[in-house]
Parts: structure tokens; sequence; C-alpha cells
């Protein structure tokens, strides 16, 4: 019978999560997540439940920390504009420099159809970030940040679409060049 093997899970699910960032749900195997996990598979199996149960607390685990690190930053910024401003460089800049797209992205467009847990978490965190960029869009405009006319319910629409826009275009053309001229257009028009 196989020992099993303690181990801290919140690192186990860092690990994970760097697998199936890397290769995506279907193309992990069993072998590459206990192999960097650094376990054998009956701790998994006991600890956390099979391979979908851990993708379920990888990608939980992704949500939930960026959208903490988008509060913490929002909270630090001197403005509501300046808050978006630096979300939008943010995300230019994760995009250019980081090895994978967005996870939520590759998630979305891999398993969330056909998963309706994941498409449950995903949408959960879709709606955290609307509501984040919203607020800071609705107080940008009450602190006159932003045009009299301005719609924060459509920019929000209009910043996060065009995000995921930014996403394709930089796997389609690895322009960081672009990307960047991109996003600066679209801070000045809302600075406007």
């Amino acid at each position: 019978m196989a020992r099993n093997v303690e181990f801290n899970e919140e690192e186990a699910i860092e690990k994970a999560m760097e697998v199936f960032w890397e290769k995506g749900y279907s193309a992990a195997s069993m072998r590459d997540l206990t192999t960097a996990m650094q376990i054998n598979s009956s701790s998994l199996y006991n600890t956390i439940g099979d391979k979908h149960a851990l993708f379920v607390k990888c990608i939980k685990h992704y949500t939930e920390s960026h959208m903490e690190q988008a509060r913490k930053r929002a909270r630090a910024a001197r403005s509501p504009l300046n808050a978006i401003i630096n979300l939008l460089n943010d995300s230019v800049n994760d995009i250019i420099n980081k090895s994978n797209s967005c996870m939520i992205i590759k998630t979305t467009f891999e398993i969330a159809n056909d998963d309706e847990e994941i498409l449950g978490i995903l949408k959960y965190n879709g709606d955290n970030t609307y509501q984040l960029l919203d607020s800071l869009l609705q107080e940008a405009k009450k602190q006159g940040e932003l045009a009299d006319n301005a719609d924060p319910a459509i920019l929000t629409d209009y910043l996060l679409s065009l995000i995921t826009g930014w996403h394709e275009s930089y796997i389609l053309h690895q322009d960081p060049q672009r990307l960047r001229q991109m996003a600066q257009f679209v801070i000045k028009q809302l600075s406007q």
C-alpha cells in the first residue's frame, strides 16, 4: 500500500495551478500535476480529490488572488481614474511579461462551455471584476474625472472587452508596442 505524503496544500495548489496554466486542463496529466506538486497520486486523491477537483481549487485560487490584488491596487491609487489607468497598464504588463496568457481566458475557451462548475466560478469572477471597475468609473465620474455624459456601465463592458481582445492580439502578433499604444489610446480617451 502506498504511503500518503503530508504536504502543504496551498503550495501544492500553486504548483498545480502553474501546470494547468501552462498546459490547460485537458493536456495536464495526473503525472504532470503530482510531479509538480511533489506528491504521490494517492495523497492527491485522499486530500483534494481527482483532477477536476484539483482544477476547481486552482481556478478559485487564481481568480481570488487576482481579484484581491486588483482591489489592493485600486485602494492604493491616488484617485478612481488613476486606479483604472493602473488596472489597464497592469493588464498590458501582465500580457506582455507573463509567459502564459490569462488562465481565466484560457479556461473560458477550453472548458467553461462544458463545465457548469467552472463556468460558475468564472462568471462569479467576471461579476466581481465588473463591479470593481464599474464602481471605480462611477466614482471617477462623481469626482469629475470623467465627462458628465460618460456611462460607467457601458465603459465597464467596453474596457473588459478591450482587455480580453488585447490577450488575443498579443497571442497573434507578439507586439508589445502595439498593446502599449492601444492602452495609451484608451487612457487618453478616458482622461479627456
